[in-house]
């Protein structure tokens, strides 16, 4: 058990909890931070690059799958066509248990389909060419950014970056909309979100997110104002244990298996005021 989930049981007692088995689509249970009010020199304009920094700080005591990520609506002058979502995962049929993804799907109204992406120098499995290997450690924060690929029009670019050795490794391209175009093609919609494979009541999982940063097509910068809190209700699978908190720097933390602090829809503010949630 990891020093804050004990700490968090002390503080207000054992809460409530869900063993039960999965009901969702695809047997996660998942929580999300909806990023909101971005703020900059200029009023928003269309974003082509978006970034976060995350740190595993507890990492995973099953072998369960675990997926960490930061996610993107694609959109252009017609509207939001899919989104994508880059991050790292605990998923044991990678050398380590440790890899990254890019993947993305185009919206329902637009069919759902996998969106098709380049070729990774990265090692990985022929039947997913979204996860692919990558050696990230418990401890190190890694910024995941997004961003308009330097070689293919219209196709979006993931990288991961290890702040301490300041490596930075490109994930892939995805492939833009045969059917709608490049032109106006901008990213809209951040979120960050844990997706959770475990048993509600395996060991305490805890993700410490920073430093959210979107920049648009004139190179203005904005940052959240702060980020609303989702949870997967139990009803759709999720589970009743897990919570989002702000720590004492400025970050925000992501915890498995401890009693809820923040409750759903709860806004958490990122400068000011960062440790409180309304």
């Amino acid at each position: 058990m990891s020093r804050l989930a004990d700490f968090l049981r002390n503080l207000v007692g054992r809460g409530p909890r869900d063993a039960a088995p999965r009901r969702s689509p695809n047997g996660a249970s998942s929580f999300h931070l909806i990023w909101e009010s971005l703020t900059g020199p200029v009023p928003e304009s269309r974003l082509v690059e978006v970034s976060a920094v995350l740190e595993v700080v507890e990492p995973p005591g099953v072998e369960a799958l675990y997926y960490w990520a930061l996610q993107v609506d694609l959109a252009d002058g017609r509207g939001v066509w899919g989104s994508g979502h880059t991050g790292l995962q605990w998923n044991r049929r990678y050398p380590g248990g440790r890899a990254v993804n890019w993947g993305g799907y185009r919206s329902s109204e637009e069919g759902g389909q996998v969106l098709a992406g380049t070729p990774s120098s990265l090692p990985g499995f022929p039947d997913d060419p979204n996860t692919l290997s990558y050696a990230w450690e418990a401890g190190r924060p890694y910024r995941l950014r997004v961003y308009r690929s330097p070689e293919v029009a219209g196709a979006w670019r993931a990288e991961v970056t290890d702040l301490w050795s300041g490596a930075a490794t490109v994930v892939r391209d995805l492939l833009p909309d045969s059917g709608r175009g490049v032109s106006g093609a901008h990213l809209t919609r951040p979120i960050v979100w844990s997706e959770v494979f475990a048993d509600c009541e395996a060991p305490s999982v805890t993700v410490r997110w920073s430093d959210f940063m979107a920049v648009d097509e004139g190179g203005s910068v904005f940052r959240p104002e702060a980020v609303r809190a989702n949870y997967q209700s139990p009803q759709e699978g999720g589970c009743s244990n897990t919570t989002v908190l702000a720590d004492e720097s400025g970050g925000l933390l992501q915890v498995t298996n401890v009693p809820r602090l923040v409750e759903q829809g709860a806004h958490v503010p990122l400068s000011g005021s960062a440790g409180s949630a309304q």
